[in-house]
C-alpha cells in the first residue's frame, strides 16, 4: 500500500490534446512541452502517451531532460528550449537533440560536433521580441544569417520567440511581439533563408491569438488540464490530469489548549481530533499552505492546522464521523461531490498551478491510468 501517490490520468491527457487541436489553424502541428518532468506528471510516461496519440515533436528545457527521453526510447524530435553551455554540445549531438540557439557563442562548437553526422544538423534560432530573457536581438540575428556556419554542417530548421504576456488582460503587448516577429521573418525570407518550422504560441496564445500559430504551437499547461486566462476569456474544456492522494497514518485527540506542530502556532479551542498525513513540503506540499489549505476526507473538506512539516501535515477531522487510519485523503483531485484542483491550491498561496504541479516531489510515486 502506497501512503502517498499521484495518479496521472492518460485519458484526460488525450482529451486535452484533442481540445487543443480544435483551436489550431490548418497545417499547424503540435510540439508538446514536457519540460520539468512534464510539469510534474512524469516526462517519459507523458511523452510516450502523447506519441501514441500521434505527437511527433517534443520540447524540454535542458540537456538532461532530453537525454532522459532518448534513453527511454523516444525517437521523436526533441527540442531543447533552454540555454546551453559549450561543454554540453557534444552530448546534445550524440543524443540527436535539437538545440534552440539564443547566443552565437556556441555555434562553432556545435558545428564541430555536428560534423560527425552525415546530414546537416538541425537547429532552431530564437529571436528576442519582449520577454527580456533569451534570444538574439533582430540586429544580431540578421548579421548572423550571413554566417556560412548556418548552412553546413548546421541547418536552420526553425525560428521561434517566446510570448511574455499571452495570458494577460491586455492583448497589446502580445500583438506588438507578434508584429516584431513577423517583421523579422520577412527580413529573413528576403535573405533567402527557408524556415521549415516557425513557432511562437504557448498555451494561452493557442486560444487567444490564432495569428501566432504559424507551423507549430507549443502547448504546456493546457495539456495538463489548466489555464491562466483572464475571466473575460471563455475557458477551454480541459480536464486536470493529475490527482494527489495520501492516507491517514495516525489519529489523536488533543484537549482544549493543546498545540499542534512546530512553534505551537495552533492552539485548540475545543477537544480536537487530529489526523496526521504522511506528506509535507519535501513532497512539494508547500509550507505556505499552513492554515490556508484543506484536504478531502469522506468527500468533505478538512482544514490544515499547525505548520506544514517536511514530511507530515495535520488536519482537523473533529467534525467528520468515524475517520480511520489508512483512509484515503485527496489533496488534489475529486472525492465524492467535492474537488480541490491545483489552481485552487495555487490561489491559496498566491501562485499559479504550474508551480503547484511542478513542485510535487520525486519521492511521490506517479501511477498511470488510462480511463
Amino acid at each position: 500500500m502506497l501512503p502517498t501517490y499521484a495518479t496521472v490520468n492518460l485519458a484526460a491527457l488525450a482529451h486535452n490534446l484533442s481540445r487543443i487541436k480544435r483551436y489550431l489553424s490548418p497545417g499547424c502541428e503540435i510540439m508538446a512541452v514536457v519540460k520539468a518532468n512534464a510539469y510534474g506528471h512524469g516526462a517519459v510516461e507523458t511523452a510516450q502517451a502523447l506519441a501514441q496519440q500521434g505527437i511527433g515533436r517534443f520540447a524540454v528545457a535542458s540537456l538532461d531532460e532530453g537525454i532522459a527521453l532518448r534513453q527511454a526510447g523516444l525517437s521523436a524530435s526533441i527540442v531543447v528550449l533552454g540555454a546551453l553551455f559549450e561543454e554540453q554540445v557534444f552530448d546534445l549531438v550524440a543524443h540527436q537533440l535539437t538545440p534552440v540557439v539564443s547566443d552565437g557563442r556556441i555555434l562553432p562548437t556545435l558545428a564541430k560536433a555536428a560534423r560527425s553526422h552525415p546530414a546537416p544538423y538541425p537547429i532552431h534560432l530564437k529571436v528576442e521580441t519582449g520577454m527580456g530573457r533569451l534570444g538574439f536581438s533582430p540586429e544580431e540575428l540578421l548579421s548572423l544569417l550571413d554566417n556560412p556556419i548556418l548552412r553546413s554542417p548546421l541547418q536552420v530548421e526553425g525560428m521561434m520567440t517566446h510570448l511574455a504576456d499571452a495570458d494577460g488582460a491586455d492583448s497589446g503587448f502580445t500583438e506588438r511581439q507578434l508584429g516584431a516577429f513577423r517583421t523579422m521573418l520577412e527580413q529573413i525570407r528576403q535573405c533567402g533563408l527557408t524556415l521549415p518550422l516557425i513557432h511562437t504560441a504557448n498555451s494561452a496564445a493557442i486560444v487567444r491569438f490564432p495569428e501566432s500559430h504559424f507551423s507549430l504551437v507549443r502547448p504546456g499547461i493546457m495539456l495538463y488540464g489548466y489555464h491562466t486566462f483572464p475571466a473575460t476569456i471563455p475557458a477551454p474544456d480541459l480536464k486536470p490530469v493529475l490527482s494527489l492522494q495520501t492516507r491517514i497514518v495516525h489519529l489523536r485527540t488533543i484537549p482544549r489548549g493543546g498545540t499542534v506542530s512546530y512553534n505551537g502556532t495552533f492552539v485548540a479551542t475545543r477537544p480536537t481530533r487530529i489526523a496526521v498525513l504522511p506528506i509535507g513540503y519535501a513532497d512539494g506540499y508547500s509550507r505556505r499552505l499552513s492554515y490556508r489549505g484543506s484536504v478531502l476526507i469522506q468527500g468533505r473538506r478538512a482544514p490544515i492546522i499547525g505548520l506544514v512539516c517536511m514530511d507530515m501535515i495535520m488536519v482537523d477531522v473533529t467534525d467528520l464521523a468515524s475517520v480511520q487510519v489508512g483512509e484515503i485523503v485527496t489533496l488534489i483531485g475529486h472525492q465524492g461531490q467535492e474537488s480541490i484542483w491545483a489552481d485552487e491550491v495555487a490561489d491559496w498561496i498566491g501562485t499559479i498551478p504550474y508551480e503547484v504541479l511542478c513542485g510535487i516531489g520525486s519521492r511521490v510515486p506517479r501511477l498511470y491510468e488510462s480511463a
